[in-house]
């Protein structure tokens, strides 16, 4: 099985990239360095042919069940390291995963992710708030349910386990966050002694993604000016609009003149490159993930005209939450097929080391709209294939050391919006 793509990069940016390796790994490295880069991370990386740009990226990534089998050995050495660079003497962790107790595939992520904290020494167990469920705290310690591939895993209540902690009947030295904080930071972690990783800081209660892509621009004009190639070729142009009611005409008249600004703009960088394709745009929240909250728009009068349908999807996201800020952002078309089925980018990371990656594809939608959608399916990827096998599709090594360029960068970028976002929290404190 492999993938195909209807035209590649050009080629000559390819072997310019590839004559500048040693180069492009020496400027990565003095920003990587020793510093505490985000503890995981998954980037979404769509392939226009002409332009190859990160269009997402993830602090707290949920799909490691997608995950080739081989490169998740790797991962294995990679977090144990993480771990003890940020706890020396670790042993003993707790996973606070995501609410999704009814979503299968994500019950399969967590305890896989559980499991490579398990192989490389530690003692996990896995908790979640049980906000919604709060009556299950008052009778079960724990839950066991079946994931999507019929394995058990073991979910702890979090409020029972934090009793047990002030009663020294538990000892826990590390804290995993696996939620994305979405709701607000609960005061039971506000004030923890015990280290969390990723920051709870950068949870979608204050993260915004236009802060993330300031940061990843900054950084894509250096790698540019070290290759030589317009820094437009690896980046969106975008716009965040704050103070949105997305169901009043004039806020959504804002938004519309947002996006005519990025079309223009985008226009003009298609006329200078020769291209001959539509500009548009992507309409997406500013916080958040799972897709929620994310349109393409084709002319910025359709904002005007969004029917009801589509102003209920964005006037709400995970958890119900509000969404009252937008980011306008370029809209980069893939050109990735899987079976025939458009596909994009997903790459993972432990500490800006690569442990994998899949294409996600959605049969149901095409290479210019969201395909993190309902309907969306993964192919793995996977390393080595003359010495594993076909596990997985097979990528263009060229055009995936593209990819792992773009997708450190995206991780040093999160590492410094991390560094911003617990900056504006002790200012806020002391304020």
């Amino acid at each position: 099985m492999k993938t195909m793509k209807s035209y590649n990069f050009d080629f000559c940016c390819l072997e310019r990239i590839k004559d500048k390796q040693e180069k492009i790994h020496s400027w990565l490295q003095s920003y990587e360095g020793s510093k505490e880069l985000p503890l995981y991370s998954s980037v979404d990386i769509r392939d226009a042919g002409f332009k190859i740009a990160v269009v997402d990226t993830n602090i707290f990534p949920a799909g490691f069940n997608n995950l080739c089998e081989h490169w998740l050995t790797d991962a294995v050495g990679l977090m144990k390291r993480a771990i003890l660079k940020r706890v020396v003497n670790c042993d003993r962790i707790l996973i606070i995963a995501e609410e999704h107790t009814r979503n299968m595939w994500y019950l399969e992520h967590i305890r896989i992710l559980q499991q490579i904290i398990e192989q490389a020494g530690f003692k996990a167990k896995i908790a979640t708030f049980l906000a919604v469920q709060p009556a299950f705290c008052e009778s079960a310690k724990a839950v066991e349910l079946e994931t999507a591939t019929g394995q058990i895993v073991k979910i702890h209540c979090f409020k029972r386990i934090l009793a047990d902690l002030e009663a020294d009947r538990e000892d826990i030295d590390l804290i995993i966050m696996n939620n994305d904080l979405t709701n607000g930071i609960p005061e039971s972690l506000k004030n923890s002694k015990i280290p969390i990783y990723p920051s709870i800081q950068a949870g979608w209660h204050s993260r915004i993604k236009s802060q993330h892509f300031q940061h990843t621009e900054d950084l894509i004009k250096e790698f540019s000016r070290i290759v030589a190639l317009d820094p437009w070729l690896f980046s969106c142009r975008y716009s965040a609009v704050d103070n949105v009611n997305i169901n009043t005409e004039s806020d959504r008249a804002k938004l519309m003149d947002a996006a005519s600004d990025v079309i223009k703009q985008v226009a003009e960088k298609y006329q200078e490159h020769h291209i001959t394709e539509k500009p548009f745009v992507f309409l997406k929240a500013e916080s958040g993930t799972y897709g929620m909250g994310v349109i393409p728009v084709e002319d910025p009068k359709d904002i005007l005209e969004l029917n009801r349908r589509n102003r209920n999807d964005l006037s709400k996201g995970k958890s119900s939450q509000i969404i009252s800020r937008f980011l306008i952002q370029e809209g980069v078309p893939t050109i990735y097929h899987v079976d025939e089925q458009v596909s994009e980018v997903v790459i993972y990371q432990i500490e800006n080391n690569v442990v994998g990656g899949f294409y996600r594809f959605n049969p149901q939608k095409s290479g210019r709209e969201n395909l993190n959608s309902p309907g969306m399916g993964f192919k793995k990827m996977c390393p080595h294939l003359k010495k594993y096998g076909d596990c997985g599709l097979r990528h263009d090594m060229n055009i995936f050391d593209v990819y792992r360029i773009l997708a450190r960068i995206a991780g040093i970028a999160a590492h410094r919006e991390i560094i911003q976002l617990e900056a504006q929290s002790k200012n806020e404190d002391h304020g």
